[in-house]
């Protein structure tokens, strides 16, 4: 009688400790940024809207938005001088000439990792960024609603990756 009480004991801790939430995605600890001020210098813009891309142009983001767009020439001609942005005291500006600007992709069906898909939370996040997500949709989760939302506080201080928007309730 004693061992079934124990097995029964074993197996209940065994189910709650599998429940459990995964472990948070740790804060961002390397890397640069954010900045005041970031201009992306001769980048080809694509809008997203279905017109045809333009550049280059120099983008300005300011606060973490784009603050403004700035038309410095034509496609195959050199980048006129003139008229380009400013930089601001501690602003950062990157040379991406040749390079596209696209809008961030939307994944309206996202499970936010953890043990569950055997992966860490972190892992799934940076994934996402490099394949051009940058809002998710969480629809919910085995992680429970409380450690979405969690993550979603961080993503918007920038503590952590920001890729969290609008999760499902």
């Amino acid at each position: 009688m004693p061992y079934k009480i124990l097995t029964v004991l074993l197996a209940s801790l065994a189910l709650a400790s599998a429940w459990a939430a995964p472990e948070s995605a740790p804060d961002r600890q390397r890397g640069e940024g954010p900045f005041d001020q970031l201009i992306l210098r001769g980048v080809t813009v694509v809008n997203g809207e279905g017109a045809p891309p333009v550049g280059p142009m120099d983008v300005v983001i300011e606060d973490g938005r784009i603050a403004s767009l700035h038309n410095v020439g034509y496609p195959g001609l050199p980048i006129e001088p003139g008229g380009r942005p400013e930089l601001d005291e501690g602003g950062r500006e990157l040379d991406l000439e040749g390079f596209y600007v696209l809008p961030g992709f939307v994944d309206l069906h996202a499970h936010f990792g953890g043990d569950d898909q055997g992966v860490p939370a972190e892992y799934v996040a940076k994934l996402w960024l490099a394949h051009g997500i940058t809002t998710i949709r969480e629809p919910g989760s085995f992680n429970g609603l409380d450690w979405v939302l969690a993550h979603q506080r961080r993503s918007e201080r920038n503590v952590f990756i920001r890729v969290f928007k609008f999760p499902c309730p």
